[in-house]
Order: C-alpha cells, then structure tokens, then sequence
C-alpha cells in the first residue's frame, strides 16, 4: 500500500486513513483451506528507533515451520494507542514479501475491529495484502466485557457503543484471556475457531509464540527469509 511505503501520515491523515479504509473491510468467511497460517510480531531495536519485523509461516493443522522472514525499518510514527499499524504495518509488508509461500490465514498480535475506529493492525494488513487476518490481541483495547470461566475455550463478548466487537477467550485454563477479533475476510466464529486451534499449552497462539521468539532474537539487520 503506498500509504505506507511513502512518508509517515501525521495524527489526522492516519485518523482519516483508518476510517475511509474501513469501508473496505470484510467481516465474512471469504477464504479457502487453510493449510499454512502466519503469525506476525514486531520488536524493536536502537532505542525504538529501529522496528523488526517478523512473519513466520506455519503448518495446519500441525503448526510446524515452515517458513521465517525478518526485516530491519527505521521507525517513523510515534507510539500512540488506537494507531499501531502505521508504526508497525510498514515492516510487517516487507517481511510478508519475503516468504516464498502465502498464507492462507494471518493472526496478527494485535487488534483487528475490535479497535476505537473498528480498523486495528489486523484490519489494515487484510485490507492492504487482501490476506484473511485475525486480530489476536494480548489486553483490550476498548469495550467492556464479563470475565469468561477459567477453563480453555470459555469465551464472553466484547462490546463497545451497543456492538460486538470481539471476543474475550481463555486459549489456556486459569490465565488471562485473549482479544479475539476479526481482521479482513473472516468472521468472528472463525477468529475464534483458529486462534483456539493454534493454541497448544501456552496462552498465546503458536504463530505470536514463533513470531515473537524471531523477533526478539534478531541479531543481524537484513536477514531476510529461511
């Protein structure tokens, strides 16, 4: 998308950017088999100057690797809650044109419409790539809820302003629940439906887990896909 690859827009050329892309955002099931899911994370280097994008590309219903891509972007966007793709989606392109192979389904750590504008990191990567996506968020960042029961797989919704945004999902008995939203092109029962999948003994899915691990274990700037 030439919005990101292009001069950082400032505080209300983002704001705009969110709400007309909005409009291009899917929230039914519009995809096919998924045998490979990418998960995504983003770390950070040189006093947060630096972003490290990491995409890698797993097996499904195996969740085994297959394919990993980082890439090195100087930072230009500030931290500011509620506008997180314009920090981090730029980096996250590029590590996605590394892989060789694409997925079929993306879980992105972080909001999908479960956002103030109802287009977080999720929403933005399904509607730049045109990739199904998922929202997989670690805290909420808008709506209120009632806390799901302890065991694996007990959910609540997440409701902002009278609509479900999202839901609240235990992916592991007796740990803080996750943030489950729609990205582009996928509804929520399956926003749900893989996230549990991809969830194994650990809180979080298997794809953040992968991601995360690539991304903070950057060394070398410029390593790209393996």
């Amino acid at each position: 998308m030439a919005s990101l690859r292009a001069k950082a827009p400032n505080l209300a050329q983002a704001r705009r950017l969110q709400r007309e892309l909005r409009a291009a955002v899917r929230t039914d099931d519009d995809f096919g088999p998924v045998r490979a899911v990418a998960g995504t994370d983003v770390g950070f280097a040189d006093g947060g100057s630096t972003a490290r994008g990491a995409v890698v590309l797993l097996s499904f219903p195996g969740l085994e690797i297959l394919e990993r891509a980082l890439v090195a972007r100087p930072v230009d966007f500030p931290y500011i809650p509620g506008y997180l793709s314009f920090r981090e989606l730029p980096v996250l392109l590029d590590a996605l044109a590394r892989l060789r192979r694409a997925p079929d389904l993306v879980l992105c750590d972080g909001q999908g419409l479960a956002h103030p504008r109802r287009f977080g990191i999720a929403c933005h990567l399904g509607v730049a790539t045109g990739l199904p996506s998922v929202g997989v968020a670690k805290s909420r960042l808008v709506g209120s809820y009632r806390e799901p029961a302890r065991a694996k797989g007990s959910a609540s919704p997440l409701l902002h302003d009278g609509e479900r945004i999202g839901t609240v999902l235990r992916s592991r008995a007796g740990v803080s629940p996750l943030f489950v939203s729609g990205g582009h092109r996928v509804s929520l029962a399956a926003a749900e439906r893989y996230t549990l999948a991809c969830c194994t003994r650990y809180r979080l899915p298997e794809t953040t887990r992968a991601a995360h691990r690539l991304a903070s274990g950057w060394r070398r700037p410029g390593h790209g896909a393996s």
